[in-house]
């Protein structure tokens, strides 16, 4: 690690725990290891995107994020194609993107991580012009995050329970969309629920669903359902569950560099990384390869 501070922009927002005491205790924690680390708290989406482009057209040594998922996207954002390190420190509900890199989920251990200085250049998806680590998708999915959202923030419901309702109500309405995608100028027809979009394939069977192998392919995943009815997609996740995913006719699993999305709506919502924002159509996706360098756990052969 070099001598020069690195840079720490953490969610501050209402709930984390996060203040400027634990923002302290942070720098204290890094100084451990011999780092001086600069701790910026940030209390919204907008403030944190602005942190972290302020701080990558410095140019430290580093820059960490600390959050979840939505919150190591936007400083991913930042950062992609810099070659400025990316440190992790998972501070989320599901710390998806640190799971998939082994990256330790208890804070001493991933600043550890960070202190050790082992990088590996990873892929990210972009959607017009919108970076994602782990996903996006169009459909049931964005619909369900508004309407948790919804019921957190007008009926004051925890996340577990709004992501419940959110879920139910999502389902109730499923409603379909007529996509035509180009993959690798392929051109394909559904009529679907939901089109899911990963950087790197996904593990979709079994209890390692959700998972990624590898983040360094090249490669985008694609994941489209055309069962038609909720009791159709109750069968279709059951069918994950028990590993026959890939027997499942109206399920389609592909991949791709590079992939155009079409419908007839002008305007759609769209998830990237768990925020959901209104895109134009067509939704242009790509991969860009290694175009982030994380710090991660040495590899055990590495290991002194």
């Amino acid at each position: 690690m070099a001598a020069n501070p690195i840079a720490v922009i953490v969610n501050a927002s209402a709930g984390t725990g996060h203040d400027d005491h634990a923002c302290d205790e942070l720098e204290k924690r890094f100084a451990a290891h011999g780092i001086e680390a600069r701790v910026y708290p940030a209390r919204s989406g907008a403030e944190l995107a602005g942190i972290a482009q302020r701080v990558a057209r410095e140019k430290p040594a580093a820059v960490v994020a600390g959050g979840g998922d939505g919150t190591l996207n936007a400083v991913a954002s930042a950062l992609a194609g810099t070659g400025i390190p990316f440190g992790v420190l998972p501070l989320g509900t599901l710390n998806h993107f640190a799971k998939d890199l082994g990256i330790p989920l208890e804070l001493d251990a991933a600043v550890q991580t960070i202190a050790q200085g082992h990088t590996a250049d990873v892929d990210v998806g972009e959607v017009n012009g919108q970076v994602f680590i782990n996903n996006s998708s169009l459909g049931l999915y964005p619909q369900i995050v508004r309407h948790r959202e919804t019921q957190q923030r007008r009926l004051g419901r925890g996340k577990w329970p709004a992501l419940l309702w959110a879920s139910i109500t999502a389902l109730r309405r499923s409603p379909f969309m007529n996509v035509r995608l180009s993959l690798d100028n392929v051109e394909q027809r559904y009529k679907t629920t939901f089109v899911f979009i990963g950087n790197n394939e996904y593990a979709m069977e079994g209890f390692s669903i959700g998972k990624r192998e590898r983040l360094d392919a090249g490669r985008l995943s694609v994941y489209v359902s055309h069962r038609r009815g909720r009791g159709g997609l109750v069968i279709l996740a059951l069918r994950a569950l028990f590993g026959r995913l890939q027997q499942a006719k109206d399920f389609h699993a592909l991949t791709a560099q590079s992939m155009v999305i079409e419908t007839r709506r002008p305007r759609l919502h769209v998830a990237t990384d768990g925020e959901v924002n209104m895109m134009e159509s067509p939704l242009e996706y790509r991969v860009r390869p290694r175009a982030l360098r994380v710090f991660v756990p040495q590899p055990a052969e590495a290991a002194p």
